[in-house]
C-alpha cells in the first residue's frame, strides 16, 4: 500500500521546520511540490529550498505539479471551493497512481500547519473515499502563520482567561468586538478590518511572515488602518501576490 505524508513546513522560513518534519521528508520516496503560477513562484521556491537543505537521502525525487485554479464566476463561495477541491483531488489521484509505486511513500509539503485553514487533509480524504488508489496517510504538524504573527509582534495570543476566535474576513463582522475580544483573521481578501469602527480596538498585522519580505504593523486600529492598507497594496503590487494575517484585540488582561 502507498503511504502519504502531509507535512507542515512552517510559514515561510526554512528554519521553521521541526525535527519531526525533517525526518518525515526523509521517509518520502517522492516529494510533491505544488506550483501556483508565475506570481507565486516564491512559494514553490521555499519548498525547493527546504528539500535541498534537509533531504539527505539520495534516492528520493521531487515531482512538481500545477494546482487547478478556483473558478468563482456563477458559483457561490461554497460551490466554488467544493468544485476546486474536486479538481485538486483528481490531480492528487493521478499523481499517486502515476508517481508512487505500491509500498512507496509520498509527501505533500503544506504551508504552515495542515490543520489550520488548509484543505490538504480533506482533499486527501476525498481521494481516499473515491477508492481508485489504495493508500494510508499521516499528518505532521507545522508552525502556523498565527504563531509567526504573535512571535514577530512579541505578544501572547490570548488575554488572561479569555477565549480567542479564529475566523475569516467574510465572518469578522459577526464576532468582533461584540462576541470576541480577540479575533485572528485569515483569508481576508477584502481587508474587513477597515469596517471595524471601535476606538479601543488594536490590530497586529503581518504579511509574508517568516520570509525576508516580512512586514508587520501594529497599533490602534483607527490610527494604523490606513498605513496597513497602503503597505498591503504596495506589497501586492511589488510581489504580485500577498499572504497576510492579523489579530484584532479589545480589552486587557485581568479586566472583569
Amino acid at each position: 500500500m502507498r503511504h502519504i505524508l502531509i507535512i507542515g513546513i512552517g510559514a515561510g522560513n526554512p528554519e521553521h521546520m521541526t525535527v519531526q518534519a525533517i525526518n518525515a521528508l526523509n521517509r518520502a520516496d517522492v516529494l510533491f511540490i505544488p506550483t501556483k503560477g508565475a506570481k507565486k513562484t516564491e512559494l514553490a521556491e521555499v519548498r525547493r529550498e527546504i528539500c535541498g537543505r534537509y533531504v539527505t537521502r539520495s534516492d528520493s525525487r521531487t515531482v512538481e505539479f500545477a494546482v487547478p485554479v478556483r473558478q468563482t464566476e456563477g458559483r457561490s463561495y461554497s460551490q466554488s471551493v467544493d468544485d476546486w477541491h474536486a479538481s485538486i483531488a483528481a490531480t492528487y489521484e493521478t499523481l499517486l497512481a502515476s508517481e508512487l509505486a505500491d509500498g512507496q511513500a509520498g509527501a505533500f509539503l503544506v504551508w504552515g500547519d495542515p490543520m489550520l485553514y488548509d484543505s490538504t487533509i480533506r482533499i486527501v480524504e476525498r481521494v481516499k473515499a473515491r477508492g481508485q488508489v489504495a493508500f494510508d496517510f499521516e499528518v505532521v504538524p507545522g508552525i502556523t502563520s498565527l504563531q509567526a504573527l504573535c512571535a514577530s509582534h512579541r505578544i501572547p495570543l490570548n488575554l488572561v482567561g479569555k477565549p480567542v476566535e479564529i475566523t475569516t474576513g467574510r465572518r469578522l463582522a459577526e464576532s468582533f468586538p461584540q462576541k470576541s475580544e480577540t479575533a485572528v483573521v485569515m483569508l481576508d481578501g477584502e481587508q474587513a478590518f477597515r469596517n471595524i469602527d471601535d476606538p479601543d480596538a488594536e490590530i497586529y498585522w503581518g504579511a509574508y511572515l517568516g520570509t525576508p519580505d516580512e512586514i508587520v504593523i501594529s497599533g490602534r486600529l483607527a490610527e494604523v488602518k490606513e498605513d496597513i492598507l497602503e503597505a498591503r497594496a504596495a506589497a501586492r503590487e511589488r510581489m504580485g501576490w500577498i499572504m497576510d494575517i492579523y489579530l484584532l484585540r479589545k480589552g486587557a488582561d485581568f479586566e472583569d
